[in-house]
């Protein structure tokens, strides 16, 4: 749905899982609310994903609060298509109102003490905002010496598209994540590997996907509601990386070997620290992201910015500005489907009652 931008009590800057998972839980309370979302399609940043990412856990355990991700059939990992189509559908399932696309400048404090938030479509009001741009339009690539002078190709995980036109190349995948052992296995089918990690990639067991990680991250919610100690040791002591059938397949190939970082770059490839040189055509940097907040810094907010209330999404600096689905500082998994829904779930309960007060 599409509709004008205008004033409201609560306005949503993202609209992809995590402005989603808000606009339902404002929808059930009864709020006015917006979503301006910069995205020509609804799906958030799934839509750019590589075609053959996989979810970590099956259909019912990577849903939105009141309606569950279709199944996949037999295939346990939804693929980044289904979740899109899951996401497309949930937003007019619910008739979200979703201003598309419109990209957000700045959020400032206007007259009143209510926020103005300015957008190439001209500037509305609101009493609440809740920041939803999550991490893909901020890729990190490392500071690794020699990198400019790479004379090959090089490109971060929101431009690999997939393995063909790596065929026949040496290709380095860089970083030891989900994203990274994904890439790999894939590029391994068509190229010449080799796998660059800060320290040893550590798999999950093959029995243990996202429906355990998701009972962990549960009880780590709970300690934050409970005021508790945090066993988030649980998880990291499971390991990283999530067994999905390309990635088990190249591990039973042999090849999900890491080597160590290299001293530098060179024009043509590697330089160890023994001075040994590796000639390679190209780097997918599988580095991870930082979180999108340019638009919070009129509000004089930047880095990570502080969070605290019962979700610990409500700015600690900012009264009515809200920050949901960039990771554990905004709430355990909340970067994830389900974490996004729970964390929506508490910071709409805490934002709601402000706006009546």
């Amino acid at each position: 749905m599409t509709v004008q931008l205008r004033d409201a009590d609560v306005i949503v800057v993202g609209g992809g899982q995590a402005g989603l998972a808000v606009g339902y839980y404002l929808r059930r309370a009864g709020v006015d609310f917006l979503i301006l979302d910069d995205q020509p399609a609804p799906g958030g940043a799934w839509q750019h994903m590589w075609p053959s990412l996989r979810l970590f856990s099956p259909a019912s355990y990577s849903s939105l609060a009141g309606w569950m991700m279709p199944p996949t059939g037999d295939d346990r990992f939804p693929d980044a298509a289904h979740v899109v189509d899951y996401l497309t559908r949930y937003e007019k399932r619910y008739d979200l109102p979703v201003v598309r696309p419109i990209r957000v400048s700045s959020v400032s404090l206007g007259a009143g003490g209510r926020f103005a938030v300015h957008t190439d479509a001209g500037s509305a009001a609101s009493r609440g905002v809740v920041s939803a741009t999550g991490t893909w339009s901020r890729p990190h690539v490392p500071a690794v010496p020699g990198r400019d002078t790479f004379r090959g190709r090089q490109l971060h995980t929101v431009d690999y598209d997939g393995p063909e036109p790596f065929a026949g190349q040496r290709v380095v995948v860089v970083g030891g994540g989900n994203s990274g052992a994904q890439i790999l296995a894939e590029l391994t089918t068509v190229a010449e590997t080799l796998w660059i990690t800060q320290r040893p990639p550590r798999f999950l067991p093959d029995d243990v996907d996202g429906r355990v990680l998701f009972q962990l991250a549960s009880r780590r919610f709970a300690a934050r509601r409970d005021g508790v100690d945090d066993p988030g040791s649980g998880i990291r002591g499971l390991g990283d990386i999530v067994m999905v059938p390309p990635v088990r397949e190249a591990r039973d190939r042999g090849s999900l070997v890491a080597e160590p970082p290299p001293s530098a770059f060179t024009p043509t490839g590697l330089e160890w620290p023994n001075g040994r040189p590796t000639d390679v055509d190209a780097v997918v940097w599988c580095t991870g992201f930082r979180p999108a907040l340019d638009h919070l810094e009129p509000l004089g907010l930047r880095g990570r910015i502080a969070t605290t209330g019962a979700a610990g999404t409500r700015s600690a600096d900012v009264p009515g500005l809200y920050l949901v689905g960039y990771g554990d500082w905004t709430g355990p998994a909340s970067a994830t489907l389900v974490g996004a829904a729970r964390t929506a779930r508490d910071t709409v309960r805490e934002l709601a009652d402000a706006i009546v007060s």
